[in-house]
């Protein structure tokens, strides 16, 4: 593994080459590669590494009894996994986490991270880490708590035309990861998503969605 490939990641992008040679020497940091689909951690399973995603998309979710899933996070490039979980009192994994893509992901041990500790900088980046996954499930709960699956859908539809700057935006996942991001089941969203059609709110062409202008 290329010292640049580790820099290029945002936690690590101040931390002394030295010090990242010694712990990839000494495999407290090391490279793997999954393939599209991938389980990388099962629900219920203990929290080791933290893991940095190098390349690829990821998503954690939970599984229900009927069988459904509920996408809780997305993780990308840049994407901290276990950031709150490898020194917790209970660090078992509460979701399954899965690779939307293929991946490549950097794993590194808890004597890593204490390590990389002793850098303020790694310290604030890891802190601004754990403040996000803080906001990312305030958000959720908000989602599933406090608002309608129309407003969660309309919310997600302007997030995307500004990430993708266009008022026709492509889908970035299917209709059932959709649902599954949203906690509902597909009957429930294509409902929804015909009644923002025929209101003429948006218009959709397959996984091509426009935002009208009123």
């Amino acid at each position: 593994m290329k010292i640049g490939n580790l820099k290029s990641i945002p936690l690590l992008m101040e931390v002394d080459d030295d010090i990242l040679i010694s712990l990839l020497e000494e495999r407290q940091i090391y490279e793997a590669k999954y393939k599209k689909s991938a389980v990388i951690h099962g629900q219920g399973e203990s929290c080791n590494t933290l893991d940095l995603v190098l390349s690829g998309s990821l998503v954690a979710y939970s599984l229900s009894q009927n069988g459904s899933e509920t996408v809780m996070f997305e993780f990308t490039n840049g994407g901290i996994i276990g950031a709150n979980l490898l020194f917790g009192d209970s660090s078992k994994y509460p979701l399954n986490i899965y690779c939307l893509t293929d991946c490549v992901l950097i794993h590194m041990t808890k004597v890593a991270v204490l390590e990389l500790l002793k850098n303020y900088s790694f310290v604030m980046r890891y802190i601004q880490s754990l403040s996000q996954n803080s906001q990312g499930m305030n958000r959720k709960i908000a989602m599933f708590t406090q608002k309608s699956l129309r407003e969660n859908i309309l919310d997600y539809l302007a997030v995307q035309t500004v990430r993708q700057q266009s008022a026709t935006i492509t889908l970035p996942v299917t209709k059932k990861q959709l649902a599954d991001y949203f906690g509902v089941q597909r009957p429930s969203l294509f409902r929804e998503l015909k009644r923002l059609v025929d209101e003429g709110i948006i218009t959709i062409d397959n996984h091509r969605i426009t935002v009208n202008k009123h």
